[in-house]
């Protein structure tokens, strides 16, 4: 199976430091012509906000944004 590294430099979605994260990728779609789309859920080492990035496994960065969590419990009005 095909392995790449890349190094992505962005900006906190939450508190706007500067971060970097290498990431190794791996699969299928990296053989493949067109440039297929990744996501992470990055956490923040200085505000501890996670950050949601997609990008482009060669290292093109597209979207930089706030984790939606899909799971999130509501909690009920004191009302």
């Amino acid at each position: 199976m095909m392995g790449l590294m890349t190094d992505l430099d962005f900006i906190c979605f939450h508190c706007e430091n500067s971060m970097s994260v290498t990431l190794r990728c791996e699969g299928k779609g990296l053989m493949t012509e067109e440039c297929p789309r990744a996501a992470v859920n990055v956490p923040c080492p200085h505000c501890g906000g996670i950050n949601h990035v997609v990008f482009e496994p060669k290292g093109t960065l597209c979207l930089v944004s706030e984790f939606q969590n899909p799971f999130r419990q509501w909690e009920p009005s004191l009302n």
